[in-house]
């Protein structure tokens, strides 16, 4: 998700970290500035947290909004970018002060205690405190009502602060600090009624209250909670000066809310009632299957998400799943399918699904080499639905209508058509549900959506299944 960095040529690059030395070179003083230092060893050194918010591997590569942000710091000075990341989030402090990166990246909050420790940068993003609790238990209002409550937060946040400066006021107020878990476990530990409560910004929940359909927000503490990059601690501030400029570039530009916009806006997801069903497959079905997910992805140098997102489309992972067509197995195969895979069980798992993989490389393999990903695959889960005859059908209907039939935002729009008889009258192979096909290419992105979610950030249900 690039937001227009201003790279600098390598070139430039060189000639600026040269001239920045001549005060050095002519004070007596030779320590070169962390600026400097960025620009002579030609990288920046971000640390942070896996985490939703901050950095994890996506389908293409690290990303995240703290990735996406430094990574556009990066090419504003002209620098490679390297991401270092702490097993616990209470690591980040000490790492900075061994000087393993030059600023933390990880959804921060400026607090008045961790400016006495830190040089910080300009804030960039404001949220506030939000009190997750397990729906269908008491809600609490109020932090009077947490008293005796079950309440667990990651060593070291800002959420620690809170709750300490609540003490104050409300001296029966108990919590337990993790510096062993992540966000997403302490959430799951919400919605699986481990615990009663924890704290979070309102953007980490914004994200992934989603994912965890058990979990609602209590209530929100009063006040804002400005987020912003720390640097290490001193008169050298030559790197949080460029951070100042390259920020405030970004948000006159609308670099920086194009960014928030990409990682924060909602999104059309599965309804609560569909999450639910789903993670409880996850919980229950997938785990034994993922290795043979896995084994089968890395033979065709496939995206295992993929296929498991396919397999719960087709049969919620159930592989004796069978329907009246005659298809059956985990991919739901036909039998003359599997006969042309060379299948001797499709209930087997690991033969459906095998199968199911070859047969998408197959329709994959048939659609013209020009069109990109991702929309080839999802043009290929679309033949996958109804047949090649019919999307090539909706492909031309796409272009007499003036659309691009390479594009799947384009023919996606027109396989309703197929099902209208003024429209598949025109077409070569006829009457097809093409709004069918539309859902399951729907319903696969969004399941492949949500195991992308949890198994870039080590989800716990994902984990325990490999």
């Amino acid at each position: 998700m690039a937001i227009g960095p201003i790279p600098l040529s390598r070139g430039l690059k060189t000639a600026l970290a040269a001239l920045l030395s001549l005060p050095f070179l002519t004070s007596g003083d030779d320590r070169p500035t962390q600026l400097e230092q960025v620009l002579q060893r030609g990288s920046l050194t971000m640390l942070t947290r896996n985490g939703a918010s901050t950095y994890y591997i996506g389908p293409e590569g690290p990303t995240g909004p703290e990735v996406e942000l430094v990574q556009a710091f990066a090419d504003y000075l002209g620098v490679d970018l390297d991401i270092r990341a702490a097993t616990a989030f209470g690591h980040l402090s000490g790492m900075l002060q061994r000087r393993e990166g030059e600023l933390i990246a990880a959804n921060l909050t400026r607090t008045p205690e961790r400016e006495l420790s830190f040089n910080f940068g300009p804030d960039y993003l404001e949220t506030s405190t939000v009190v997750v609790y397990r729906r269908g238990t008491r809600r609490p209002k109020s932090l009077a009502d947490m008293a005796g409550k079950n309440i667990m937060v990651i060593a070291g946040s800002s959420y620690e602060e809170t709750l300490r400066a609540a003490q104050d006021e409300y001296p029966e107020l108990q919590w337990e600090t993790r510096d062993d878990v992540g966000m997403e476990e302490l959430l799951l530990a919400v919605a699986d009624g481990a615990i009663d409560a924890t704290l979070a910004d309102s953007n980490i929940f914004g994200l992934s209250s989603h994912f965890y359909p058990r979990i609602g927000a209590a209530f929100t503490l009063p006040g804002a909670l400005p987020h912003a990059w720390a640097f290490a601690p001193g008169s050298d501030d030559s790197l949080v000066q460029q951070a100042r400029t390259f920020l405030r570039q970004a948000e006159h530009s609308g670099r920086l809310a194009a960014l928030h916009e990409a990682f924060y806006a909602p999104t059309d997801r599965m309804d609560r009632v569909g999450m639910s069903q789903f993670m409880r497959q996850v919980r229950e079905r997938l785990p034994p299957l993922i290795p043979i997910f896995h084994d089968v992805a890395s033979a065709y140098d496939m995206d295992w998400r993929l296929l498991a997102a396919i397999g719960y489309q087709e049969s919620h992972w159930n592989p004796e799943a069978s329907s009246y067509t005659g298809v059956r197995g985990i991919m739901m195969l036909t039998q003359r399918t599997a006969q042309q895979l060379g299948l001797t069980d499709r209930l087997d798992p690991r033969q459906s699904i095998d199968g199911g993989a070859r047969y998408l490389l197959r329709l994959q393999g048939r659609i013209p080499d020009r069109i990109p990903e991702p929309d080839r695959t999802w043009m290929a889960l679309a033949a996958y639905n109804m047949g090649m005859g019919h999307l090539e059908d909706a492909r031309v209907l796409t272009q007499t209508q003036g659309g691009d039939p390479d594009s799947w935002h384009d023919v996606e729009a027109r396989l309703d058509l197929l099902s209208q008889e003024a429209w598949y009258s025109q077409t070569r192979y006829g009457y097809a549900r093409g709004y069918e096909a539309r859902k399951f290419v729907e319903n696969i992105q969004s399941y492949y959506e949500t195991l992308v979610w949890m198994d870039t950030r080590e989800h716990p249900l994902l984990v325990v299944g490999r």
